[in-house]
């Protein structure tokens, strides 16, 4: 039985949902029609300090923005990726640069080999997930 959403992948979306604190959300802007910025706030509501990483850098949340993650002045867990698929990958290699503890790829952000260089790495990987979804399936569990 093969499939994403495997024992081993809620394991992994367990841990990295409850084990964690500081989100870099990259592509986060204050286009409030974007999906980032909607999930952004779930973080929040869930106790998530949330780290804009976007181009402009804009305040977004309340929350500081940065232009890239190696510009971001203190430890981050999470870096959550919100680009698109072909992008990914360059960002997930600059998650395991800061030494972030864990790389999710949106839903529909999919890339196979920037996930198996996220692992090699030793830091957790949740691809094709949003975690706006998972963390109220998460509660109700």
């Amino acid at each position: 039985m093969t499939t994403s959403r495997s024992s081993q992948s809620d394991d992994t979306v367990r841990r990295v949902l409850e084990d964690t604190t500081t989100w870099a959300v990259v592509g986060l802007s204050t286009n409030t029609s974007r999906a980032a910025y909607g999930v952004a706030r779930v973080l929040q509501q869930h106790g998530k300090r949330i780290v804009p990483v976007h181009p402009s850098a804009p305040t977004v949340h309340g929350e500081q923005g940065y232009a890239s993650l190696a510009e971001i002045p203190f430890p981050v867990d999470v870096v959550d990726v919100f680009v698109r698929s072909e992008l990914a990958g360059d960002v997930a290699d600059q998650a395991v640069e800061i030494g972030a503890r864990a790389v999710w790829f949106q839903l529909g952000v999919i890339d196979h080999d920037a996930a198996d260089r996220v692992r090699a790495a030793g830091l957790d990987m949740v691809m094709d997930r949003c975690p706006a979804i998972e963390l109220p399936r998460l509660a109700s569990a």
